[in-house]
């Protein structure tokens, strides 16, 4: 409470009644897999287009060389087409797989992400010249000669300097101390380097170099680079955003010479990259795409997912190894907050097989479909078969967007599409339907649909995809919006509050036809104060509020019951 000390009138504000809240995004998905370049640790790369993908992990992947496993780029171009709108994705690459470097010698770069990609990189390097001055005098100083300096602008402790004296003459040394205008020397000067004339011809430079990356048609500069460890733009810690490269200086480099070969008519010197490789496919396994938890900044495949929390939907494009897939199902359940879509193997045709796959999994957080998608491939010049993953993620993304999260993601339009693996018909999809295998079907004069919205899950209620997929949001949206919460006074005007913001959002919810119910009591219940917790419960810092809601379920059977009715003669 604010103190009042002279009479007066004061204006307070304050805050009472509901929080307003706002749903969470579902429509984001999240993608791994092998590509041509791009990081393979780290956090997931936020993606807006294809033409997104294509610059930070390149183009379609060869046949010859990826074989069944070159199917992201093709599956996220199919994410986008499909209406989707955001995705993540993170590259994986065999245990085999090298960077491209430069090879020994007083630098040394490296590509800082694996693969053949950085074998056409070139690297230049020239000297620079940071800041140029006079000495204006010398003087014995604590740690060796000290020297006043006309400008001290641009001199740091840790610099590499050069003293250009008459006839060539050129003295390296490094500078220990600034203090003001006075430099203190790790090696002096020579004896003549004051020069306080009006036209200098002695003076000491900071040594820098100019950096340019070229790689294919793209080009970044990197202009007065640092040799000085302790500065923010030390050579070695340039980090190019285009080429991500890596340098590595000899430690005892205190000369740039040492850098550009030794001679000084050597004024640019020319790296090339080479030895990079993409690694074989008989290195990749399944630990390949199940990545590894090596702690933040380092996390590979699905742990580096743990990254960033804004992923709904996941999907491993094409990867049907059940030690895969139940990785995926088992990081989304433990989440609680992403649904997994699978791939159903392209060789399970019949519905024996399918509903073999399937039988692996029981949960609600993942769906699996079937069969594969014909899509043009313009690396190949020719339709080919694509898993359904990342078509199916995008009419998800599509049905959330247009419609809300709460509609089964099916009976839509897989656009891009041409024809399917396999065509099943009613009754083949009657044995497999119930058992949670998702059909992709040819529907006369309907074109190829998503005809299909089941979970993997053996309960009941939760085998809709839709009604796992809105718990989800609502969840997460009830999480996210009410962090103001945490450390209020548990009390009865807490408590008030905490019902009123959630049922105003589950209200705008039922109104949006998320819930069913002709009336609010009829869609959600809302409970929290002495009838959810106990004396003990307050006491411990917990507040229990109980929400209870009537999910839309979706019209998965259309029956109409047609009787004849005889004319009344009468």
């Amino acid at each position: 409470m604010a103190e009042y000390l002279a009479p007066g009138v004061y204006v307070e504000e304050f805050e009472s009644g509901a929080k307003a809240m706002e749903g969470v995004g579902t429509s984001t998905a999240g993608f791994i897999g092998l590509a041509a370049r791009g990081p393979v640790a780290g956090r997931p790369v936020l993606l807006t287009s294809f033409a997104d993908y294509k610059r930070r992990f390149g183009g379609y992947l060869s046949e010859l060389e990826y074989g069944t496993y070159r199917f992201l780029p093709n599956c996220v171009e199919q994410f986008f087409t499909n209406g989707g709108s955001t995705c993540y994705v993170m590259r994986v690459a065999p245990e085999d797989a090298k960077a491209a470097g430069s090879g020994e010698g007083p630098v040394v770069i490296s590509a800082l992400d694996p693969g053949a990609w950085a074998n056409t990189m070139q690297v230049f390097l020239s000297r620079s010249v940071r800041a140029r001055t006079q000495i204006l005098a010398v003087q014995d100083g604590v740690g060796g000669s000290q020297y006043r300096l006309k400008n001290p602008a641009g001199f740091r402790s840790g610099d590499l300097v050069a003293f250009r004296g008459g006839e060539g003459q050129t003295v390296y040394s490094r500078i220990t101390g600034v203090n003001g205008q006075l430099v203190t020397m790790a090696e002096p000067l020579p004896e003549d380097a004051v020069d306080d004339s009006l036209v200098p011809q002695r003076t000491l430079e900071a040594c820098g170099v100019d950096m340019v990356i070229l790689w294919e048609d793209l080009q970044e500069s990197y202009p007065g680079c640092s040799l000085n460890p302790g500065a923010p733009d030390y050579l070695a810690d340039i980090q190019s955003s285009m080429a991500k490269v890596t340098l590595t200086l000899d430690g005892g480099l205190d000369d740039p010479l040492v850098l550009l070969g030794g001679t000084p008519e050597t004024e640019v010197l020319r790296i090339e990259l080479s030895g990079g490789e993409n690694g074989t496919l008989d290195a990749v396994n399944a630990g390949t795409f199940n990545g590894e938890d090596n702690g933040p900044g380092r996390r590979t495949g699905i742990e580096a997912f743990l990254e960033i929390s804004d992923v709904s939907i996941m999907a491993v494009p094409g990867v049907t190894d059940a030690n895969v897939q139940a990785k995926l199902i088992a990081h989304c359940e433990g989440l609680a907050s992403r649904f997994a879509v699978l791939d159903a193997p392209r060789g399970a045709v019949s519905v024996s097989d399918l509903n073999t796959h399937k039988s692996a999994y029981d949960t609600s957080y993942a769906a699996l479909y079937a069969p594969w998608v014909k899509v043009f491939d313009p690396l190949l010049k020719r339709p080919v078969f694509l898993p359904p993953s990342g078509s199916v993620c995008g009419v998800y993304a599509r049905t959330d967007i247009e419609r809300g999260v709460h509609k089964a993601p099916a009976n839509e339009v897989v656009r891009g599409c041409t024809g399917l693996s396999v065509t099943y018909n009613e009754a083949e999809q009657g044995k497999l339907n119930p058992n949670g295998v998702n059909l992709i079907r040819v529907l006369p004069g309907q074109g190829i649909r998503v005809w299909g919205a089941r979970t993997c899950s053996s309960d009941g209620n939760w085998k809709y995809v839709n009604v796992r997929r809105l718990f989800i949001f609502l969840e997460e949206s009830i999480r996210a919006n009410t962090g103001w919460a945490v450390f209020e006074p548990n009390d009865e005007g807490l408590w008030s509050r905490v019902k009123g913001s959630i049922s105003l959002f589950l209200e705008t919810q039922r109104r949006s036809g998320a819930l069913m119910g002709a009336s609010p009591e009829e869609a959600y219940y809302v409970e929290v104060g002495r009838n959810t917790m106990s004396q003990d419960d307050i006491l411990n810092g917990r507040l229990i509020c109980e929400i209870g809601v009537a999910p839309v379920r979706p019209a998965e059977f259309v029956i109409f019951r047609i009787t004849q009715k005889m004319q009344d003669m009468a």
